[in-house]
């Protein structure tokens, strides 16, 4: 996926990697539970019908040799796990402030 000029998908999945590589990504759906992948720019949710599906696809592939500019939404850095291991330190220590330095067991 990361190597295509565009992919055409009705996986909520794919939407997110392909925003995530920063691939322009078409869905053949009405709608999506991806928004985020719309509102960043790599995604256009076309509907069901083949002749908007085409059309889109033929934009898309024009714009393509010099590439849209695309941004990766907001955390979306590879960065979770050490973020998560932060805020699971800092409630720990929290924790044991609050029952006089005795953790769980």
């Amino acid at each position: 996926m990361q190597h295509a000029v565009m992919v055409i998908t009705d996986s909520g999945g794919v939407q997110e990697e392909t925003t995530f590589l920063g691939v322009p990504c078409l869905t053949y759906r009405d709608t999506t539970e991806r928004p985020v992948t719309v509102s960043m720019g790599t995604n256009r949710v076309v509907g069901r019908d083949p002749q908007h599906l085409l059309l889109n696809a033929l934009e898309v592939l024009q714009e393509a040799p010099q590439g849209p500019a695309i941004a990766r939404p907001p955390l979306w850095d590879g960065r979770t796990a050490s973020r998560i291991v932060q805020i699971l330190k800092e409630v720990w220590q929290g924790d044991l402030a609050c029952a006089g330095g005795r953790g769980p067991r």
